[in-house]
């Protein structure tokens, strides 16, 4: 698939960057590449589902040598140009789903934030329809993605995911085990949990997960949320 640099959106700009806009799993994800200075520097990039594209323009500024996103959403590609404008940088960004655009190549580094939330219908008005949303278990974009990884991933390449607790962090390991991979936790961090959210959770993952890596105080609640550093079983990643 080409380059999507000519997709031009129906809906305005300014509402675009509004759906889009960076949630606290971005801003974790973004404090975390922060710390991997000597690793971005000079590398191929790779994000897939970069939405606003804050986190590429993060890896540019911090010396990645080529950046590339896929996205399933035109909005993304339209509002991720724009990003790379304004900080004068320059992305290859495509629409689509998960590793279809990208087949073939291999990566450096691999950034993803995937929707992952466990529930079978999500919708918001100032969301777009793809956010957060990852089918009953959260592992419907998941599980694609982990089980393409090892394919794009250049030798001593590694991703970094966000991954929610309540989301079988054991299942996750399995599945990259199956491909030569390992997961290591680089920290874990606590988030908001909307109570919009946590009312279309999916029942079963709600009632195993409450009081486990959901938190409740008074009419607020909190999910443990892990950044993953994903890569080869005998790197040695940490």
């Amino acid at each position: 698939m080409s380059s999507m640099s000519d997709v031009i959106s129906d809906l305005p700009l300014t509402k675009a960057q509004h759906m889009l806009r960076p949630s606290e799993y971005t801003a974790a994800l973004i404090q975390t590449v922060l710390g991997m200075g000597a690793f971005v520097e000079n590398a191929r990039v790779l994000e897939i589902g970069f939405g606003s594209g804050v986190v590429l323009a993060a890896l540019a500024r911090m010396g990645a040598r080529a950046l590339y996103g896929v996205d399933c959403e035109a909005e993304a590609i339209r509002t991720g140009h724009r990003m790379m404008k304004d900080i004068g940088a320059e992305a290859e960004l495509f629409l689509g789903e998960l590793w279809t655009p990208v087949e073939g190549r291999r990566f450096d580094l691999i950034i993803a934030n995937l929707p992952h939330f466990p529930t079978d219908a999500l919708q918001f008005s100032d969301r777009l329809p793809s956010w957060s949303c990852g089918g009953h278990d959260g592992r419907l974009l998941l599980d694609p993605f982990l089980d393409g990884l090892a394919a794009h991933l250049a030798p001593g390449g590694r991703a970094v995911i966000t991954h929610n607790a309540f989301v079988d962090l054991a299942e996750t390991r399995r599945r990259l085990t199956a491909f030569g991979l390992s997961a290591t936790i680089l920290t874990s961090v606590l988030i908001p949990l909307p109570r919009e959210k946590l009312a279309i959770m999916s029942p079963d993952i709600l009632a195993r997960e409450d009081g486990q890596t959901i938190y409740r105080l008074g009419v607020y609640s909190f999910v443990r949320v892990h950044m993953l550093s994903i890569g080869a079983a005998d790197s040695g990643i940490e």
